[in-house]
């Protein structure tokens, strides 16, 4: 069947384009785009004006199985990244048992498949047990589904292991994803060194933490011929780095959180736990610089790093607090407030949602073009609301939007032609 959404206001990522239009889709990809008159179809889907992007996908999300089920399942992220027109979670392998072998990535990729009505692509451990001190069966774990290798916030610190590990990649075409943190210097931390923190008596950690991890693992990079990623740039210090491995030639792109574009350290006022991520919040400065750094493309991805923490968890003081926020479905709105600043126009804005994400991990999502899946998000940019955290769709609640005033509703998203979720 064809589906025609008519008098829509098209964000092409591709072409850099925002621009009004038609799309018309016939059964899970899309068959053309245009403007003017538009071609006959047995549905229509009028947009009425408002935004229609490629889907996001969003690389690093936390969905707790197996091991913390309470916190959440691929049930109840699924329908939250609906909500939030995240069609594809690309999930991390920090779960309890880490996913580091054949078949928990077969038992992940299965529940996966059952429970959530967006598409799934598992990321596998890069070493045993995510305990860094030897490499998993990379090519039987690329064989059952992995998209990507990492071991989530735990560094591999033994250097020699983890040039072992890239090598090994190398020969057979896998990406790396690196947490860039001088885990020596963060251990313990839960902000970052300065001012504010000193006032509030908080265990800091200095930005150049994350610039040394960069700079051994570009090093590696070099020596290896790896693809990398790195899964979040959080400080101005660390851009010159990533910007001479680009302009080397090297395999290399970085990514970073929603929370790190949209809030600082100040945030974290009287101690605000659900304030409290991983890398900590930055400076004003740094915030500024990360922003720049992905209106320019030096930084490639946008993600939401969402990572659930049940309420016992986050009710402690802030040094003993869990790190971490959910993201799925604040990710599009607390974006569009890059947007509503005049930092970024919206196809470079979806770039780096959607498309940057999909090129690196070899997807064919994230386009409008022809014969590519009709993923897709519909949203008015401009709808204000505030945001109540007990109306998300996660079985945790830790965000730190909650209470703060939004623009951008997602009106609707479709998975390979099919409606996932309709606002109310």
């Amino acid at each position: 069947m064809r589906t025609l959404f008519a008098n829509a206001r098209l964000i092409d990522p591709e072409a850099g384009t925002d621009a009004p239009g038609w799309l018309l889709i016939e059964g899970e990809t899309i068959l053309a785009t245009g403007r003017g008159d538009a071609p006959p179809a047995e549905a229509v889907i009028d947009c009425a004006g408002r935004c229609l992007a490629p889907g996001i996908v969003d690389i690093g999300v936390k969905v707790c199985e197996p091991g913390e089920r309470h916190k959440e399942s691929f049930g109840s992220a699924g329908a939250a990244a609906a909500a939030g027109g995240v069609t594809t979670m690309v999930t991390r392998p920090d779960t309890a048992p880490a996913i580091d072998t054949p078949e928990v990535l077969e038992f992940v990729t299965r529940r996966a498949r059952d429970a959530s009505p967006v598409r799934i692509k598992p990321m596998a451990a890069l070493t045993k047990g995510r305990e860094g001190r030897e490499m998993t069966e990379i090519g039987f774990l690329m064989d059952a589904g992995a998209v990507a290798f990492t071991d989530g916030d735990r560094v591999v610190e033994n250097t020699k292991v983890l040039s072992r590990a890239m090598t090994y990649a190398r020969s057979l075409g896998a990406l790396v994803i690196a947490h860039p943190q001088d885990p020596g210097l963060s251990d313990g931390a839960c902000a970052t060194t300065g001012k504010f923190a000193s006032l509030r008596g908080l265990p800091a950690v200095s930005p150049m933490a994350e610039r040394m991890a960069l700079d051994r693992d570009l090093a590696l990079v070099e020596m290896t011929g790896v693809k990398y990623h790195a899964d979040q740039i959080t400080t101005d210090r660390a851009l010159p780095a990533l910007d001479r491995a680009k302009q080397n030639g090297r395999d290399v792109t970085a990514g970073v959180s929603i929370h790190h574009l949209t809030l600082n350290e100040l945030d974290v006022g009287d101690y605000r736990t659900f304030f409290k991520v991983k890398p900590p919040l930055r400076a004003e400065t740094d915030r500024v610089a990360l922003v720049e750094a992905v209106s320019s493309g030096l930084i490639d991805v946008i993600s939401s790093m969402h990572t659930p923490q049940d309420e016992e968890s986050k009710r402690l003081p802030y040094e003993e607090a869990a790190s971490g926020a959910v993201g799925l479905e604040t990710l599009l709105p607390a974006a569009l407030r890059l947007y509503h600043a005049g930092a970024i126009d919206l196809p470079r804005l979806w770039r780096a949602l959607s498309l940057n994400p999909s090129r690196r991990l070899g997807l064919a999502t994230g386009r409008l073009a022809r014969g590519t899946p009709a993923d897709l998000v519909m949203f008015d940019p401009d709808a204000p609301f505030v945001l109540d955290r007990f109306t998300l769709r996660s079985k945790s609640r830790n965000t730190p939007f909650d209470g703060a005033r939004m623009q951008g509703r997602v009106l609707g998203t479709w998975v390979a032609g099919t409606r996932v979720h309709e606002k109310g």
